[in-house]
């Protein structure tokens, strides 16, 4: 699905969230990313084979 060079991470891979933004719509929290999987504000993840990553904040942005 990505175009770019160099290819942004696939889905897959766990580096997945510095590929490219291609849709974000902040005001419903999403956004899509090049590889495929949705990326939520709460930083939860869906993957485009259906998986979904339970959001995974680091404990300074939660303090």
């Amino acid at each position: 699905m990505c175009l770019h060079t160099p290819a942004c991470p696939t889905a897959d891979r766990t580096d997945r969230e510095a590929a490219r933004v291609v849709a974000a719509h902040p005001e419903q929290g999403w956004s899509l990313l090049c590889n495929g999987a949705l990326l939520f504000d709460d930083t939860g993840e869906l993957l485009p084979d259906g998986r979904v990553i339970a959001p995974h904040r680091s404990f300074a942005a939660t303090a």
